[in-house]
């Protein structure tokens, strides 16, 4: 990161976020043309809902942005309490909604949000608070397991590496001893071993990942059909709006497997730009982290570029054929209200500890 100084990290957490969200809404818009129209008769459905939260995560980028980060301390365990409560309530029946087997989400009425998604930033500021003290394994290990456990009981595997990864970037980053890295990395192995031997449905999938020909009709053909929508775009791309692979043979191709779209109708060139979009804004916030001054700012923007680069990094992964489908949604660009405003709120508060370290030096 010698070349990317401070302020142009400051400038980046601008306007990177913010292309993101525009990108993300013209692909949403290209995406689900099929099946708005399909099951709204409105080809425009998606992208308007999507297009109210950009406003509404743009507003939460805004203010973010200009509160006092160091005041997030003072509510870190309020605000957990508060994410806890909402794992619970969205598991019980009836307030929970459940699509596709997954009980994730917390009908409203007007609308919905799915708790997982604040969690990330919620349990971010917690760790920030928690690491400040040194030698807080037990502490650290207990929170985590108990969030993880209960995100995987909606079930969100997914959710649970993002937030596992970002917690242990965290952790080894605020200065945790290394050795107990040797003692949490078989531990968490043998933990994903294990949610996976239980649930047939991960065994399946990584069946298909280790073999994509075991059962091209069944587990096997999610990924078949993004790996033959990111083939078919070739260099160039077959152009914006005219992927063929949305015509529902790519399942979930507003959400999870939206990279795969940008990769057919923008090609590897659309798709490379995106990929080092990602990773400069990842660079950016690590660079925010480490010229903070504090130490609640810096583990704070650990944890939000942890989980930031991480969720892009196994989306991409997982519709490349890299790892196993974890179905998780890319950050800014999948369809989403919870995890755009949330991803934008991240982005606001980098921006403010960014705009603060002066004044702490």
């Amino acid at each position: 990161m010698k070349y990317l100084t401070l302020d142009k990290s400051r400038r980046l957490l601008i306007y990177l976020p913010l292309g993101l969200t525009l990108i993300g809404l013209i692909m949403i818009g290209s995406a689900s043309v099929v099946t708005a129209f399909r099951d709204f008769g409105d080809k425009w459905y998606y992208l308007k809902l999507q297009g109210i939260w950009s406003l509404v995560g743009i507003g939460a980028f805004w203010i973010s942005s200009k509160y006092p980060h160091r005041s997030l301390e003072k509510f870190a365990a309020l605000f957990l309490i508060g994410t806890v409560f909402l794992l619970f309530v969205v598991l019980l029946p009836g307030i929970g909604s459940t699509y596709f087997g997954a009980r994730r989400w917390i009908n409203l009425g007007f609308t919905t949000i799915q708790p997982s998604e604040i969690a990330k930033l919620s349990l971010g500021i917690y760790l920030a608070s928690l690491l400040k003290r040194k030698d807080r394994i037990l502490q650290f290990g207990l929170m985590l397991g108990f969030i993880v456990l209960l995100i995987m009981l909606q079930p969100d595997l997914g959710t649970s590496l993002v937030i596992t990864g970002m917690s242990l970037v965290t952790y080894f980053g605020s200065g945790g001893k290394l050795s107990y890295f040797f003692l949490l990395l078989p531990l968490a192995l043998m933990a994903i071993t294990l949610l996976i031997l239980i649930a047939p449905y991960r065994v399946a999938r990584l069946k298909s990942f280790i073999d994509p020909s075991s059962d091209p009709l069944g587990s096997s053909y999610h990924i078949r059909q993004a790996v033959l929508a990111i083939g078919s775009g070739g260099v160039g791309g077959v152009g914006l709006g005219q992927s063929k692979q949305k015509y529902d043979f790519l399942p979930e191709a507003t959400t999870d497997s939206i990279f795969a779209v940008v990769s057919e109708e923008l090609g590897l060139l659309g798709s490379a730009a995106l990929l080092i979009i990602f990773l400069i804004l990842t660079l950016a916030a690590l660079q925010v982290s480490q010229a903070a001054v504090h130490p609640f700012s810096s583990n704070l923007a650990l944890a939000l570029s942890g989980s930031l680069g991480l969720q892009a990094f196994l989306n991409i992964s997982a519709i490349t054929a890299l790892f196993p489908l974890t179905g998780i949604p890319l950050n800014f660009i999948s369809y989403g209200g919870s995890a755009l405003v949330i991803n934008l709120m991240s982005c606001g508060i980098l921006l403010n500890i960014s705009r603060s370290i002066n004044a702490q030096r």
